[in-house]
């Protein structure tokens, strides 16, 4: 980072960058200490980006050979401790499941930054939202989640790009940033709150609490040399009888407990809305623009974002559906997360939809089509 934008950051002034450099300035910012990727178009920005910044802030950057050996650093680097981070595009994401399972099982933090691309296979570089079931559902083996976090802009990718630290740190579980390859690449004006304090407090490892950044978080689970206190085990191999069961039952309260308190969504009109437009990520900016054109036409639209893919906002979803709303659902997918919105809606209303696949992205004239097509049939 040059002298210049260092000295704009500490000033709160605005800096114009691209989302993956801004996902890598945020785990600066957060206090990472061990990075470790491979390239893969469309996230190379990021890891040339941390090649750069971690070595500048004394810390530790690993090109590492293979997708699989960076998610396994990654583990070593959590379990001695350090907030650490790996990031990658859709088929690396594939790769790196079983690690990211390990994790779970072991209970690590750590941030895994997914910029998706399109496939299947290895498909091309192209944005894309088809990663939705392998993030939320659990693309690895076992009972297990991970939080899933899919911000809309360059500014949420810093600002969820923090959150996802401490998420990780406060629930030692895995944390996925998911964007895609237009989010990665976009370059808009962002603005650092109060990074140089957080920063430094971070570095110095006292506690933070305000209205933006949440908490650093002790961890003494770490392996951090035993010396004079009783050794630490971090494992997900349990073969005495019941004690893996038992591992299992503990993380599923977790799971609830992060259910309950950790769901994000974005909401816009939805109360005197007949029919609320659901999106996440870059899609719910073309949503979004296109239920405020429809609004301006006096047609009753709102719209809902979910910020945490994984948790759901299942309840809203719900009570939004008990409330007589109809949903139209837009992807760049074949319809993964309209499996959620179906499922939190029970049956208690209709659920449109509209995707593209393979790198199309949707555009806002057809949204507005669709939705008003739909909203002056009699049968919606």
């Amino acid at each position: 980072m040059t002298e210049k934008n260092r000295k704009k950051i500490t000033e709160n002034r605005k800096i114009l960058m691209c989302g993956n450099e801004a996902v890598g300035e945020a785990a600066i910012v957060a206090g990472c200490k061990f990075y470790a990727g491979y390239p893969i178009t469309p996230q190379n920005e990021l890891t040339a980006y941390m090649s750069r910044r971690m070595p500048e802030e004394g810390r530790t950057f690993i090109q590492s050979e293979s997708e699989l050996a960076a998610i396994n650093m990654v583990f070593g680097a959590s379990a001695a401790g350090a907030r650490a981070m790996t990031s990658s595009s859709s088929p690396g994401i594939s790769l790196k499941q079983e690690g990211i399972s390990y994790m779970a099982g072991a209970e690590l933090p750590g941030v895994i930054i997914n910029m998706m691309r399109a496939g299947p296979g290895l498909g091309n570089i192209t944005p894309a939202q088809g990663d939705y079931f392998q993030a939320t559902k659990g693309g690895g083996h076992g009972d297990y989640h991970i939080i899933v976090l899919a911000p809309a802009s360059v500014q949420e990718l810093f600002n969820l790009g923090i959150k996802a630290f401490d998420l990780a740190d406060k629930y030692r579980t895995p944390v996925m940033v998911m964007g895609d390859g237009m989010l990665g690449q976009m370059m808009e004006p962002i603005e650092f709150q109060k990074t140089e304090n957080r920063r430094q407090k971070t570095e110095n490892k006292k506690n933070l609490s305000s209205d933006f950044y949440h908490q650093t978080f002790d961890k003494p689970w770490a392996l951090t040399g035993c010396k004079g206190r009783k050794a630490n085990v971090v494992k997900s191999l349990y073969l005495k009888e019941g004690a893996l069961e038992d591992l299992n039952n503990r993380l599923q309260e977790k799971y609830k407990k992060i259910s309950e308190e950790e769901v994000l969504f974005e909401e816009y009109n939805t109360e005197e809305a007949d029919m609320v437009l659901v999106s996440y990520g870059t899609v719910s900016r073309i949503c979004k623009s296109a239920a405020k054109k429809l609004i301006s036409e006096e047609f009753k639209v709102g719209f809902l974002r979910p910020i945490t893919l994984w948790p759901f906002p299942y309840k809203k979803i719900n009570q939004l559906a008990k409330a007589g709303k109809k949903f139209f659902v837009v992807e760049m997918s074949s319809g993964q997360m309209l499996e959620d919105v179906i499922l939190a809606v029970n049956g208690k209303s209709k659920v449109n939809f509209y995707g593209r696949m393979g790198g199309g992205i949707p555009e806002e004239s057809v949204v507005f089509a669709k939705v008003k097509e739909l909203l002056n049939a009699k049968n919606l």
